[in-house]
């Protein structure tokens, strides 16, 4: 059985798109930029915020003065308005205290900045224990960079063999791998399912459920 399962935030445990793309058009508007449908932000996340600001903006507005100015706008909302919409996918829950229950320890590695992430997680889950809240911080590479992880194993420490990541884009499996942990990729999110195979997702997942027969058999595999 695996010992500590590694969870993506946005788009594999909640639902938080609209309230992303809702922060992220208070920015462009503020800026005076167009906003954008809420539709097109899944394509939009999961690279971080900066990121997310890049993609938002006109290609010759993203210069390094005006994002910086648009993370400030966004941040400034989204720590008002970062649960007004958001929702934990169906069957998360249950799926988290089941593991709980048998032992397996539980965290979260996201390029959601780390205030965000120590805001939101307990906010839905405040019966979950976590053994760590890993969000984006100064100085940290941001996933598919592995370091994350290593933080995560810094203050929970297991056997890489005993650990499962969870997540719902390339980014996360690429790295789950670049950590050498298994991997599962989960088709509820914000990315297709082509995008876990390409990126050789040891497993792809359509229900929480199935992760837990997963933990529980100890391989994706």
């Amino acid at each position: 059985m695996k010992k500590l399962v590694i969870f993506d935030l946005d788009g594999t445990l909640l639902n938080t798109i609209d309230d992303l793309g809702e922060a992220t058009n208070h920015a462009l508007r503020s800026l005076g930029y167009p906003t954008h449908a809420l539709s097109v932000y899944p394509g939009y996340v999961g690279n971080g915020v900066r990121r997310l600001m890049e993609r938002a903006l006109p290609d010759s507005e993203a210069t390094p003065e005006i994002v910086g100015a648009m993370l400030e706008r966004f941040k400034e909302y989204y720590d008002e308005h970062g649960c007004d919409r958001t929702v934990p996918y169906p069957g998360i829950r249950e799926l988290l205290l089941r593991l709980s229950d048998a032992d397996v320890n539980l965290a979260v590695a996201s390029n959601k900045y780390q205030k965000a992430v120590e805001a939101i997680v307990p906010h839905f889950f405040p019966e979950v224990h976590w053994a760590a809240l890993e969000g984006q911080k100064q100085g940290v590479p941001e996933k598919p960079d592995p370091s994350i992880v290593f933080e995560i194993l810094t203050k929970c420490p297991t056997a890489k063999a005993d650990v499962l990541y969870v997540g719902d884009s390339g980014v996360d499996i690429e790295t789950a791998r670049r950590a050498c942990v298994d991997n599962v990729g989960v088709t509820w999110g914000y990315r297709p399912a082509r995008e876990l195979r390409e990126a050789y997702a040891d497993r792809i997942v359509d229900t929480p459920a199935e992760i837990f027969d997963i933990v529980q058999s100890g391989s994706p595999l």
